[in-house]
């Protein structure tokens, strides 16, 4: 899964914070950089200087760049028309294409030999256009999607928007991405945040972004302009093909810590109570003796000692509340901000836990 950051060269950041937001990002493993060359309020005069050493920095650093592609980008960097080799040359590998492209126009566009991947904005898809661009030969193999942030309070997608626009996508094989906000310097000029989803305004971006990928998004983005090493890493960390989930260890028995450790797949059988681990009594790698043995509440991750016999090491999260069994013990629990995802750990979904240190 690879993730990126956002820089906006003359807007908010010196030129030194954007040099430095791009070594960090790398050096925490994240491997493309979004930038707006477009935005009303971004200093002209300052855009022009900055924005070659910044396409510079991310060339140096192997970074794919996405930069829109208007008549006022193609200005600022001295491109006459939209031509793949100029953008190329100036370190933009990526061109996302906004409003005012014909189907025919982007299938061309998709099917370059130099190598430049072509991105669609995911936001404003339909099933039309996506037919049109079928029918015009596009070369989805070099076809991604990446929606929309908003800045302004109450103008995010709805969750149910997202799902349906990504799913219209993937059946045709594009990947698609989509943006979280950073909680510690939110971009100019209204400050409140560029996420994608409107729940996601007022969350950090490590749990706004698992969120995302419980909804089947691909790639995340964070949209602000100075997000913190912490941020960069919450995102840089993540997996596209499983539901994490940060919870509290409750046992001390290494047995079940290193069970716990583990990556698991929801059983397809779907339980009424809970959510059933698929592999995890074949992970025991030892006894698992009595401990814990409470009620269970919603969100408790339980694990079945030796006195349920050949379901010793059974691994559950719990959906209803359940009475104490001293052959069950409670060894860890969701955190409570985060019980939410357990509803997209659906039969056949992998998931795996993060436990605070």
């Amino acid at each position: 899964m690879e993730n990126g950051i956002s820089v906006y060269p003359g807007l908010d950041n010196t030129l030194e914070e954007n040099l430095a937001l791009i070594e960090l990002a790398a050096s925490c493993g994240i491997k493309r950089l979004f930038t707006s060359l477009h935005i009303p309020e971004t200093d002209a005069d300052t855009l022009r200087k900055e924005v070659g050493p910044v396409l510079q920095a991310a060339k140096a650093h192997h970074m794919e760049v996405i930069s829109d592609v208007t008549p006022g980008a193609m200005e600022l960097l001295g491109i006459q028309e939209s031509n793949i080799s100029a953008f190329r040359m100036r370190g933009i590998t990526t061109l996302r294409l906004d409003d005012g492209y014909s189907p025919e126009e982007i299938a061309k566009l998709s099917r370059n030999k130099q190598g430049t991947r072509i991105q669609l904005n995911a936001s404003t898809m339909t099933g039309k256009l996506l037919t049109a661009l079928i029918n015009a030969k596009t070369n989805f193999g070099n076809i991604d999607a990446l929606h929309n942030f908003y800045p302004r309070p109450g103008t995010g997608l709805s969750e149910e928007a997202i799902v349906r626009k990504t799913v219209m996508l993937h059946k045709a094989g594009i990947g698609v991405g989509a943006f979280v906000p950073s909680q510690r310097k939110k971009r100019s000029p209204l400050f409140d945040g560029l996420p994608t989803l409107e729940d996601h305004r007022q969350m950090e971006p490590g749990l706004a972004a698992r969120h995302l990928i419980a909804l089947g998004i691909d790639s995340v983005f964070i949209g602000d302009c100075l997000p913190d090493e912490r941020e960069l890493r919450a995102i840089a960390s993540l997996r596209a093909d499983q539901i994490s989930i940060r919870a509290k260890m409750l046992t001390k028995d290494p047995v079940q810590q290193e069970l716990l450790g583990n990556t698991f797949t929801s059983r397809v059988d779907e339980a009424r109570d809970a959510i059933r681990a698929q592999e995890s009594r074949g992970l025991v790698s030892g006894p698992i003796y009595p401990e814990n043995t409470i009620e269970r509440r919603p969100g408790d991750i339980t694990i079945d000692n030796e006195g349920y016999l050949r379901y010793m090491g059974e691994l559950e999260i719990i959906k209803t509340p359940q009475p104490a069994d001293r052959r069950t013990n409670v060894a860890a629990r969701v955190l409570e901000d985060e019980v939410f995802l357990l509803d997209y750990i659906t039969p056949g979904r992998k998931f795996s836990f993060l436990f605070e240190e």
